[in-house]
């Protein structure tokens, strides 16, 4: 992670999320220690990640009902669920 900026951060097991964008959209940049391995990413009710960064494989996707934001009610369910299959891809590449 850059030293240059202390974003927000939420832990979700072995994942550090860090909040690039509040709103329009919600992202974040997904870290195992030091590691980019996941990018966050909600738009217009379309909620991504790719992995490793922006433009990678995308592991999973969901339509929450936020559209830029996820509701409150919704956050924690919808970034345990991507911090889940990221691990799965994540997985699947450590047995390749």
């Amino acid at each position: 992670m850059s030293e240059e900026y202390e974003a927000p951060c939420i832990r979700i097991g072995e994942f550090t999320l860090a909040l690039t964008c509040y709103a329009c959209p919600e992202q974040y940049d997904a870290y195992i220690g030091e590691e980019q391995v996941g990018y966050f990413r909600l738009r217009h009710g379309r909620f991504y990640v790719d992995s490793p960064d922006v433009g990678g494989y995308t592991v999973y996707q969901a339509s929450p009902k936020g559209d830029g934001i996820f509701m409150d009610d919704e956050r924690e369910y919808y970034l345990t669920e991507a911090c889940n299959a990221l691990r799965q891809y994540l997985n699947k590449g450590e047995t390749e």
